[in-house]
C-alpha cells in the first residue's frame, strides 16, 4: 500500500494476508536524471499558462497543497507488479513529469532503477499482460504546460526494454460538433483494467472542473490495434472522485466500486458480458472515508477473493475480504453490525436480494494520519 504522510512524502508498507505481517518498506530513491532536473527548472508558475485544461489543479487538489510537487518526489507515480516485483513509474519531481522507473526486489527488500520511459507521465495507467508491463496515457510537461497524453508503451522485463504501442485513437473525442468544443474538452484516459487477454481503458473528456465519460477504448496485443469499447461496458463503468475508475478483475470477473453520495458508503458492480450491463453485486461496502484522502478506499484482488481497503476514524487502515453469498454454503442470517479494533473481524451485510456479502478483516493497523495512495498485489 502507498500511503501520503503529512510530511508530503510518499511510502510503501507491505502486509502478508496469511500471517498479518506488517513491513515498511525501503524509501524510494530520490533521485531523477540530469535531463529531468534541467527540466524541472520551468516550476509550477508554467502550468498556469494552459488555457481551457488546467490538469495540474485537479492534480494539486488531490493532495490540498499548490507546492506538493516541489516536496514530494514521485507524486502521480503509477505502480505494476509482474514477475514478483514492484514496479513505480514517472510522476513529478520539482514540477517535472519523469521517464524513470524504479523496481523493489521483496525477498532483496531493496530498490533499483531499470530503464526509463520514452516519455516523461504522471498519472499514467498501467496494467499486465502476457507478463509484460504496459502503461498508457497520463500526462507530460510540454513547452506551454501540462498535456495528456494519448501514447502507450510497453516493458518486458525479460528483455529490460520498452517498446511503442499505438497510441490510444479516442476516437468518440473526434466527433465533437464542433471546434470549440474539441479544443475546450481533453481526452484523458481514466482508468486501465486487464481483462479477458486484452486492456480496457475507460476514457473521459476533461474540462476543469469536469469530467465527462465518453466510453473508451480496447487494446488487443494479438493485433497490436485498438478497438471501441461496447457501449455498455464504457458508458456504464463507475467513476469515482475526479472521474478515475476504481476496479479489479478476480477469478476472471470484471469488478467496480461505484460510490455513494456520501463518504461511508458505496457498493460492487460487476461486468455482464453477455448482456454489456454492470450488475450490483455488494450493495453497501463498509467504507468509512472519513478524511480528504486521494483514494479512501481501494479495490484489489488476490486468492480468489475481492478485498476492499479503507481507513477508519480511528486512522487504522483495515483489508477488508468479501464472500458473496451465493458462494457460500448457507446465507448469513446475523444482522448487521460494524466493524471496530475489538470485533470478532466481521462484518455480516443484510442480504438484500442477492446483493448480500460476509466481510472479513484480514488486516488492520494504524497508520496515523498517513492517506491512502494506491495499492498492489504482489505474488511471492
Amino acid at each position: 500500500m502507498l500511503v501520503k504522510v503529512e510530511e508530503n512524502q510518499l511510502l510503501w508498507h507491505a502486509v502478508d494476508p496469511r500471517s498479518r505481517i506488517w513491513q515498511r518498506l525501503p524509501t524510494m530513491p530520490n533521485v531523477v536524471d540530469e535531463e529531468e532536473s534541467r527540466k524541472g527548472s520551468s516550476r509550477l508558475w508554467m502550468w498556469n499558462m494552459v488555457e481551457g485544461m488546467r490538469i495540474a489543479e485537479v492534480i494539486r487538489g488531490f493532495f490540498g497543497q499548490k507546492n506538493a510537487f516541489d516536496e514530494m518526489p514521485f507524486c502521480g507515480c503509477a505502480i505494476g507488479a509482474v514477475g514478483g516485483y514492484l514496479y513505480v513509474l514517472g510522476g513529478f519531481s520539482k514540477a517535472s513529469t519523469m521517464r524513470c522507473v524504479w523496481r523493489f526486489d521483496p525477498i532483496q527488500n531493496t530498490w533499483s532503477e531499470v530503464s526509463s520511459m520514452s516519455t516523461g507521465r504522471a498519472y499514467c495507467k498501467t496494467g499486465i499482460l502476457n507478463n509484460k508491463l504496459y502503461v498508457v496515457g497520463g500526462v507530460s510537461q510540454g513547452s506551454a504546460g501540462l498535456l495528456p497524453l494519448q501514447s502507450a508503451e510497453v516493458f518486458d522485463p525479460s528483455t529490460g526494454t520498452w517498446s511503442d504501442v499505438p497510441s490510444m485513437p479516442f476516437s468518440r473525442a473526434q466527433v465533437l460538433p464542433n471546434a470549440f468544443l474539441a479544443d475546450m474538452l481533453k481526452p484523458i484516459a481514466t482508468g486501465l483494467t486487464p481483462y479477458m487477454g486484452r486492456l480496457c481503458v475507460p476514457q473521459s473528456l476533461y474540462s476543469w472542473p469536469f469530467f465527462v465519460d465518453v466510453g473508451g477504448e480496447i487494446y488487443d496485443p494479438e493485433t497490436n490495434s485498438w478497438i471501441e469499447m461496447p457501449t455498455g461496458m464504457g458508458e456504464g463503468w463507475p467513476a469515482r472522485q475526479a472521474g478515475t475508475k476504481l476496479s479489479v478483475v478476480v477469478d476472471g470477473k470484471l469488478y467496480a466500486f461505484d460510490p455513494s453520495n456520501t463518504m461511508d458508503s458505496g457498493r460492487i458492480k460487476v461486468y455482464d458480458q453477455g448482456e454489456d450491463a454492470w450488475k450490483v453485486v455488494i450493495g453497501k461496502v463498509p467504507i468509512y472515508g472519513s478524511d480528504d484522502s486521494e483514494s479512501p478506499y481501494l479495490l484489489a484482488g488476490f486468492h480468489g477473493k475481492l478485498h476492499v481497503i479503507t481507513k477508519d476514524s480511528n486512522h487504522n487502515i483495515s483489508v477488508l475480504q468479501a464472500e458473496l453469498c451465493n458462494n457460500l454454503d448457507s446465507s448469513p442470517s446475523s444482522p448487521s453490525s460494524t466493524l471496530s479494533q475489538s470485533s470478532v473481524h466481521e462484518f455480516v451485510d443484510p442480504p438484500v436480494e442477492t446483493d448480500a456479502a460476509v466481510w472479513k478483516m484480514i488486516a488492520s493497523r494504524c497508520l496515523g494520519q498517513a492517506e491512502l495512495v494506491s495499492c498492489q498485489v504482489i505474488d511471492m
